[in-house]
């Protein structure tokens, strides 16, 4: 060394000495500290330590890593001018103290003062400044619970006071299971939907069979239908549509937004749905004559069928009423995750009903001995069938009490609506009422031509060919939509509207490629199966009303592939509406509507009576053909231009190219049987198993030499779960 140590130096020359047990150059409380000893003339350090860049600043600032690692968010800085001025640069070194505990092997650091403890380096303001990056990094770096340190017990007596014994190291606990990925938690949530959906909707198939066996097919049926769809219009237009395409985005933000998690916005809401439909169900039901008279001109013009129609509407009107509870109910359920209750409790309605026609039938007699019409029927019998229809549905939204109770939602009025959100929520509900008012329209007018045809062909023996074939037969063909579509959809929308909230278009895009994607694995086969295989399914379900069965079989097959545009269209709005966007899927519904109506029209007037209603069901498909390509490419411009759309192309074009051959095998098949064994109920069972098994056969080979991944991915799964 050129130069001396210092602090010897000092020493050496008699220059002062620490006081004893103070460390040198620690100043005292209250006092200046003195400056230091000028150390003695170095011809080879002279004046090495005079200048210092450093001294204005904290000494621990000049290290990056110690200045990176410090905990400012336990330990935050004082503000500046707080803190204890540096002393010498160079002083001489403290006293030797006594020597570390040798049981210790690293000494415990003294622990830091509850006030401030240092100072910001570079004069920011210490009651202003927030720290982030490398400190939040450090102090919050994940949520998940650390691994347990496998050298805890190395400084185990650490943790106590000296001289203390040491404590027993703690069992590290097993970290918790993480939560399932969002796929397999929307796998799960639609397989709970579907299960429900498919037991309602063979119940609902059931309950229509057993109407067709108590009053047929044929315009008794068709006074019913008409009595029995008018609360369902009345209510989608009033506020269905509202409910289910605005208030699911509202609910799931004043669950994430509200302190009580949405409680009281739910409760508003359900209030004001109690109070709307029960002014408009009163109204309705005194002006029924008049609604019937507007659905049907041609049961107006028959004194005996508008008798009964009336007499049906007084029943089924207040339904309404509980159809908006049983949805408002179900969609608090669904925003907190539970899907399942929405999609049972039909079930319930489907069991009374049956019970009611079941009863019917023990009272009156079947169809086929009693030939029940508008001019032989009782007004008992009326009655009968009336109430059994309203309290189904009362029995239905009823049972969803208990589900509210399990998921912690206690319902009350709440009659304080005024600035707490429902205002913009109408305010977008608007839009929704139009969309439905355009779509009610054109359903008006074919419900008005649909029993017109149907009156005109039953008087020249066909029957089955009016709006109570139209409605079985659509019934049938939205089922695979219900189980699949709907319910993967019902899953993925409240993830949809988070993620449009955040304005995440990436996660928006993704969910509904997801959607577009699963769905067609099973909506695609099923359009090909209603178009190869209507007849024997129509002809095997309702072979209670004879040969008027074949009718519908026919209206089933026009209805067939324009499942596939349906059912995109379903995914598809449900992007507008997750972005708060009503106004977009009104006009997407005004042409849909409106090609419908015209092509219906044109199918009226051009077609036979027998046909009429047929070329209905084919307009009803081609009328979401063009309002698919609307609303593509306007979703596709509000997601910056990307829908993933050669994706979704690839898959549907594959799974469509699979099932054609699929289809004229499966055609072929069911010919060939119902000539041989006829169309009566097991000619058309025989009929429909060979078709079914032709389809699945050609097409699960097809499908396999095409690579379809999603259809590989559903197998694979089928067979994890079997095992096999």
């Amino acid at each position: 060394m050129n130069a001396p140590y210092d602090g010897d130096r000092a020493q050496g020359t008699g220059g002062p000495g620490p006081a004893q047990g103070t460390a040198p150059g620690t100043p005292v409380p209250g006092q200046v500290p003195p400056p230091a000893p000028a150390p003695d003339q170095d011809p080879y350090v002279q004046d090495a330590y005079d200048y210092d860049p450093y001294r204005s600043q904290d000494l621990s600032a000049q290290d990056p890593v110690a200045e990176a690692l410090y905990d400012r968010a336990s330990h935050p800085p004082p503000p500046p001018g707080t803190y204890q001025e540096p002393g010498p640069l160079y002083a001489a070194p403290q006293a030797p103290g006594p020597g570390p505990d040798p049981r210790v092997w690293a000494q415990t650091p003294p622990p830091e003062p509850d006030g401030p403890s240092r100072h910001l380096p570079y004069g920011d303001h210490a009651a202003t400044t927030q720290f982030v990056g490398v400190d939040s990094l450090v102090t919050s770096a994940s949520d998940e619970q650390p691994e347990p340190d496998a050298f805890t017990h190395l400084y185990r007596d650490q943790q106590a006071a000296p001289g203390a014994p040491a404590e027993e190291a703690p069992v590290a606990t097993p970290a918790p299971s993480k939560p399932a990925g969002k796929a397999a938690s929307l796998l799960k949530s639609s397989a709970v939907m579907a299960a429900g959906t498919i037991v309602s909707r063979i119940t609902g198939f059931a309950r229509t069979l057993v109407i067709a066996g108590a009053i047929g097919v044929a315009t008794l049926n068709d006074s019913y239908q008409v009595a029995n769809t008018l609360p369902t219009m009345i209510y989608v237009l009033v506020g269905g549509g509202a409910l289910n395409a605005v208030f699911i985005p509202q609910l799931v933000r004043a669950m994430k937004n509200d302190e009580d998690g949405g409680e009281a916005y739910a409760n508003r809401l359900l209030t004001l749905v109690v109070t709307l439909l029960g002014a408009v169900t009163t109204i309705c039901v005194l002006a029924a004559p008049l609604f019937i008279r507007m659905m049907s001109p041609t049961i107006a013009g028959d004194p005996k069928r508008l008798d009964v129609a009336v007499a049906f509407a007084h029943y089924c009107l207040p339904t309404m009423f509980f159809m908006g509870v049983h949805v408002v109910l179900g969609q608090i359920l669904n925003a907190r995750g539970r899907f399942g209750a929405m999609m049972w409790t039909p079930v319930l309605n489907n069991i009374v009903v049956i019970a009611t026609f079941g009863a019917f039938i023990w009272a009156f007699g079947g169809f086929t001995t009693s030939g029940v019409s508008e001019a032989t029927i009782t007004p008992e019998g009326v009655r009968l069938l009336g109430i059994g229809t309203l309290l189904g549905l009362a029995v239905q939204s009823l049972a969803m009490l208990p589900y509210l109770r399990d998921a912690g939602f206690k319902p009350r009025l709440r009659f304080d609506w005024k600035g707490h959100g429902l205002g913009k929520a109408a305010g977008l509900a608007k839009w929704t009422f139009f969309f439905v008012l355009a779509n009610q329209i054109g359903l008006v007018v074919v419900t008005q031509l649909a029993t017109a045809a149907g009156t005109a062909a039953e008087k020249l023996g066909h029957g089955g060919t009016g709006i109570t074939a139209y409605n079985y037969a659509l019934l049938l063909w939205q089922m695979p939509q219900a189980i699949i579509t709907v319910s993967v959809m019902t899953a993925v929308l409240p993830r949809i509207s988070r993620s449009a909230h955040d304005g995440d278009a990436a996660a928006v895009r993704d969910d509904i490629s997801y959607g577009l994607r699963t769905s067609a694995v099973a909506i695609v086969p099923c359009a090909f199966a209603f178009l190869a295989l209507g007849v024997p399914m129509a002809t095997l379900l309702y072979a209670s009303a004879g040969k008027d069965a074949v009718n519908i079989g026919y209206v089933l097959m026009a209805f067939g592939l324009g499942l596939i545009p349906y059912s995109v269209q379903y995914v598809v709005l449900r992007g507008f509406y997750a972005y708060e966007d009503t106004r977009t899927p009104f006009y997407n519904t005004v042409i849909v509507a409106a090609v419908n109506a015209g092509v219906s029209a044109l199918a009226y007037f051009v077609l036979p009576a027998r046909w009429a209603v047929v070329g209905m069901a084919a307009a009803y498909g081609l009328g979401y053909v063009v309002g698919v390509g609307v609303a593509w490419r306007r979703l596709k411009s509000r997601l910056g231009g990307d829908l993933d759309g050669a994706h979704v192309m690839r898959t549907y074009t594959r799974l469509i190219g699979a099932c054609v051959p699929a289809a004229v095998a499966a055609g072929a098949a069911s010919y060939g049987v119902t000539q041989v064994l006829g169309s009566g109920a097991l000619g058309s069972l025989a009929a429909l198993v060979a078709g079914g098994i032709a389809l699945a056969a050609v097409f699960l080979l097809a499908a396999k030499r095409m690579r379809i991944e999603e259809l590989n991915s559903m197998v694979g799964m089928v067979r994890g779960r079997l095992g096999r």
